[in-house]
C-alpha cells in the first residue's frame, strides 16, 4: 500500500473515530432530564474524546480490527479504577485490587441509588461514575461495529441504549440530541460505506456525507410533527419521550452498613399541618394548656427492624395485625390520654409508596380510608395496598412529657412480643465491641445513663465524622469497621447505638422513616421531602415504651429530643429540643432506604478527593505502555496457523483495505477475474509472475477444500506465502500506477 493510501486511511479512520465520540456524546444529551446539573455531562464527554482517541491511534497502527478495541476497553477500565477508586482524601496512581473494590462499590451505590431516586436523580461521584462507565462502553460498542466489524447500520443499537431511560421513565429529551445523534449516525453511515478513492476526494466525499445526513435529520425533524398531525395518526397511540410524573419513592426494609451514601431527591414525600385543637364546651384542653405544647410532632415513622447479622437489619417477619377505628388510641397503655397535650394533623402523601403509613412516635389516632391495620408489636399501622399520590389521613397526637428523671426511673423494660431486642450477633469482633460499650458507659448504672453515654459518644465531633461514603471493610464486622473508620451516616450511627444498648441489657430496635421536615409558613405546614429519609435506634424503658434516641451528629439531625438533650435535663414542658425541628428539618440524613439520601451541601462533611493532575499523568503512562506493548506485540508475533479458508478469508479482507471487493457469492475462481479486472480498471495492467500464481493456486486450493472429494491440503507457511506474494504484486502495481490522483473513485469492477 502507498503512503497515499495509508494517509487516507488513517484519515479515514480518524474522522470515523471522531463520529463515533460525537455520536455518542449526543446521546448522553437524552439524560439531561433525568439527572440533576452537574459536571457528569463534561467529565463523561471528555473520557469519550479521550476514549476515541487511543482507539484511533492503535487502529492506525495495526491492521486488526479488534485490537484497538481490546486496548479501549482496557484503557477506559484502567482510567475508571484510577479516577473513583481513590481513597478518601487521597490519590491513586495505579489501579490496584483496592481501588477496584472501591470503583465497584461506588458503582454499586450508583446503581442502588437509580433504584430509590426520584427523577430528577442527585448528581454525585456514584452517579457521575454509571454515567461515565456507560458512555465508555457504548463508544466501544459503537467502534466495534463501525469500524471492527464493518456494520456501521447496527451501531444505532448501543446508542439507542443511553436513550432507553428516558423513553421509559417518560423523560422528554432535548431536540438537540436527536439532531446531533442522528447527524453523526448517517455522517458515520455514509463514510464508513463509501468507496475508496484518491486522498483529494475524501474531503469531497466527507462534505457530501455531511449536507445529506444533516439534510436528513432536519427533513426528519421538521416533517415529523406535521405528518403526526394527519387525522390518520390519532387512531394509532404513538410513543413520545414523554412529560409523566416521577417514580414514586419507597423506603427499604433492607438497611446495609457497607453501602455508601447516595443522594435523593428534593422532591416532596408527604405534606402534613399541625394545629391545636379547638376547645369543645369544656371538655377540650383548654387553650392556655395546649399553648405550651410546641408545634412539633418529631419525625414520621414507618416501621422498625429488629433482626440484624452483623452487615445489614431485616424485619424479622410480620406479626398478627388487628382493625382499629380513627378514635383508638395506638401507641400507648393509657387509657386516658392527657388532653392538655394534643394536637391535630392533616396528611397529605405526594410520592411515597409504602405499604405502612408514616405516623409519629408520639401516642396518637389514625383516622385513614381503606383497609389498615394495627400491629401493636411493632406500633405500625399497615395497609394491604401501597399508598398513593394524593392519599390523605390524619392523626390526633398526644406530645409526651417525658423527662430525664422519668426515664431514670423506669429503667430498662421489657417488651411484649415475639421478637428478641436484646439478640446480638456472634460476629467477628463481638468481644471488642462489648469492651468498648463498657468503657464507653463507664460507671453509669441506671438504663437511660448508659442510653445517654452511648448517644453522647456517638454525637460527640471529637469522635465521629458524618460522612457520605463509607470506607471499605477491614472485617467481617460492619460495626467494629465503623468504630474503627469513625466514620458514616444514620444507618451506622443508629446501629452501633441499638446494637451496644443490647449489649448493655437494654431493649433496642432501630426505626425507619423521615425527619420531621421543614415548616412552610405560619400556618404549620410541615414539607418533607426524600432528602429527609431517616433511621434513629428506640430504646424501651418500662411504663414509656420505646423512646426515640438520636445518635447521629447534630450538624445532620438538629438538637436531640428533650429527655436526651444533656442541656435540658428537666421536667419542663415539651418533648422537642427547642431547635429540634428547625436543624432536623433542614438536614438530609438518608440511609434509610436502599439509596440513602445525602444531606444538603452546606451540612454535609465533604471527603476531598485528587485533582486530575494525578489521574492525567497516569492515564499518559497507561497509554504509553499500551503503545509500547502494542509494538512489542507486533514485532514479536508469529504469523497465525491457517487453513485454506482462513487464509482466503485474510486475503480478501487485506485486499478490501486496497480497495478491491467482490461479492459473497463469487466463486474462487471468478474472485481471481474480479482482481485482474480491478487492477486493470485501477492501474491498465494485471498481475503476473509469483503474484498471479499465487493467488490462482490459494483459489485452487479453496476450491479443493471445498468440492474436491480427495483433498491435498496445504502448510501454513505455503498459505502465508501465497498471500504475501499476491499482496506484494497488488502493491506494486498501485503505487506504480499512472495518473494517480486522476484515478476514479467510483466502485471497483466486479461481480
Amino acid at each position: 500500500m502507498t503512503t497515499a493510501d495509508r494517509v487516507e486511511g488513517n484519515t479515514r479512520g480518524w474522522l470515523s473515530s471522531a463520529l463515533c465520540a460525537l455520536a455518542t456524546c449526543a446521546a448522553l444529551v437524552a439524560l439531561g432530564r433525568l439527572i440533576q446539573p452537574g459536571r457528569w455531562p463534561a467529565v463523561a464527554c471528555a473520557a469519550v474524546i479521550l476514549l476515541a482517541a487511543v482507539i484511533a491511534a492503535v487502529r492506525s497502527l495495526t491492521g486488526s480490527p479488534w485490537v484497538p478495541t481490546v486496548v479501549g476497553a482496557v484503557v477506559a477500565f484502567a482510567g475508571l479504577v484510577v479516577r473513583y477508586g481513590a481513597p478518601p482524601g487521597g490519590t491513586q496512581v495505579l489501579p490496584t485490587p483496592d481501588a477496584v473494590r472501591r470503583t465497584w462499590a461506588l458503582a454499586g451505590e450508583g446503581v442502588a441509588l437509580i433504584q430509590g431516586s426520584l427523577v430528577p436523580m442527585p448528581s454525585n461521584r456514584s452517579a457521575e461514575v454509571l454515567v461515565v462507565a456507560g458512555a465508555a462502553a457504548v463508544l466501544l460498542l459503537v467502534d466495534a461495529l463501525a469500524l471492527g466489524a464493518g456494520a456501521p447500520a447496527l451501531v444505532a443499537l448501543p446508542l439507542s441504549a443511553l436513550w432507553v431511560p428516558a423513553v421509559v421513565l417518560g423523560y422528554p429529551a432535548s431536540g438537540w440530541a436527536v439532531f446531533w445523534t442522528g447527524l453523526a449516525y448517517l455522517m458515520l453511515l455514509a463514510l464508513t460505506t463509501a468507496p475508496g478513492g484518491p486522498q483529494a476526494d475524501l474531503v469531497r466525499r466527507s462534505s457530501t456525507a455531511f449536507a445529506a445526513a444533516a439534510g436528513a435529520v432536519v427533513l426528519a425533524l421538521v416533517a415529523a410533527p406535521a405528518v403526526a398531525a394527519f387525522p390518520g395518526w390519532s387512531s394509532v397511540r404513538l410513543p413520545t419521550l414523554g412529560d409523566g410524573p416521577s417514580g414514586p419513592l419507597v423506603l427499604s426494609s433492607n438497611l446495609d452498613l457497607r453501602d455508601s451514601l447516595g443522594s435523593r431527591s428534593s422532591q416532596v414525600v408527604l405534606r402534613y399541618t399541625v394545629s391545636r385543637p379547638a376547645p369543645q364546651d369544656g371538655t377540650g384542653p383548654s387553650p392556655g394548656a395546649t399553648s405550651e405544647v410546641p408545634l412539633s410532632i418529631g419525625p414520621l415513622r414507618a416501621f422498625t427492624l429488629s433482626s440484624f447479622d452483623g452487615r445489614q437489619w431485616s424485619r424479622a417477619g410480620d406479626g398478627p395485625v388487628f382493625p382499629f377505628d380513627g378514635g383508638s388510641w395506638l401507641g400507648t397503655d393509657s387509657a386516658t390520654p392527657d388532653p392538655a397535650r394534643e394536637l391535630d394533623v392533616q396528611v397529605r402523601l405526594e410520592s411515597l409508596r409504602e405499604t405502612r403509613l408514616p405516623i409519629t412516635t408520639f401516642p396518637r389516632t389514625v383516622a385513614v380510608d381503606g383497609t389498615w391495620r394495627y400491629d401493636p408489636q411493632r406500633d405500625e399501622v399497615v395497609g394491604t395496598q401501597a399508598t398513593a399520590a394524593g392519599q390523605t389521613y390524619s392523626m390526633q397526637v398526644e406530645v409526651q412529657d417525658l423527662s430525664a428523671d422519668q426515664l431514670i426511673a423506669a429503667g430498662a423494660g421489657a417488651p411484649s412480643g415475639s421478637e428478641n431486642y436484646l439478640e446480638v450477633p456472634a460476629t467477628q469482633h463481638l468481644a471488642d465491641i462489648t469492651a468498648r460499650a463498657n468503657q464507653i458507659v463507664g460507671n453509669a448504672t441506671t438504663a437511660y445513663d448508659k442510653a445517654m453515654a452511648l448517644q453522647q459518644y456517638f454525637r460527640s465531633g471529637a469522635n465521629f465524622t458524618y460522612d457520605t461514603k463509607v470506607p471499605p471493610a477491614t472485617s467481617q464486622d460492619a460495626v467494629w469497621d465503623f468504630l474503627q473508620s469513625r466514620r458514616g451516616y444514620c444507618v451506622q450511627f443508629s446501629s452501633a447505638m441499638t446494637l451496644m444498648a443490647r449489649i448493655l441489657g437494654i431493649p433496642a430496635r432501630v426505626a425507619v422513616g423521615f425527619l420531621p421536615g421543614t415548616q412552610t409558613g405560619n400556618d404549620g405546614e410541615y414539607v418533607v421531602t426524600g432528602k429527609q429519609a431517616h433511621a434513629w435506634p428506640e430504646l424501651y424503658f418500662a411504663g414509656y415504651g420505646w423512646v426515640r434516641f438520636e445518635p447521629t451528629p447534630a450538624v445532620q439531625t438538629g438538637a436531640p429530643p428533650a429527655w436526651s438533650d444533656p442541656y435540658v435535663r428537666s421536667t419542663g414542658p415539651g418533648a422537642q429540643g427547642p431547635n429540634d425541628l428547625g436543624r432536623a428539618g433542614q438536614a438530609a440524613t438518608g440511609g434509610a432506604t436502599g439509596a440513602p439520601a445525602q444531606a444538603p451541601h452546606q451540612t454535609v462533611t465533604t471527603t476531598v478527593h485528587g485533582s486530575w493532575v494525578p489521574t492525567a499523568v497516569t492515564m499518559g503512562l497507561v497509554l504509553l505502555a499500551a503503545a509500547a506493548a502494542l509494538l512489542v506485540w507486533r514485532r514479536l508475533r508469529r504469523p497465525p496457523e491457517l487453513n485454506a479458508e482462513r487464509a482466503w478469508h485474510t486475503l480478501r479482507r487485506r485486499l478490501a483495505k486496497r480497495h478491491i471487493t467482490w461479492a459473497d457469492s463469487t466463486t474462487p475462481r471468478g474472485c481471481v477475474r474480479t482482481v485482474q479486472d480491478t487492477l486493470l480498471e485501477l492501474t491498465g495492467r494485471e498481475l503476473q509472475g509469483a503474484a498471479l500464481e499465487g493467488l490462482t493456486e490459494l483459489a485452487r486450493t479453496v476450491e479443493d477444500e471445498r468440492y474436491a472429494p480427495a483433498q491435498s491440503p496445504q502448510t501454513s507457511s505455503q498459505l502465508h506465502h501465497w498471500i504475501g506474494e499476491t499482496l506484494r504484486g497488488v502493491d506494486d502495481l498501485v503505487s506504480d500506477r499512472p495518473g494517480r490522483a486522476a484515478a476514479p473513485s467510483g466502485p471497483p469492477a466486479g461481480p
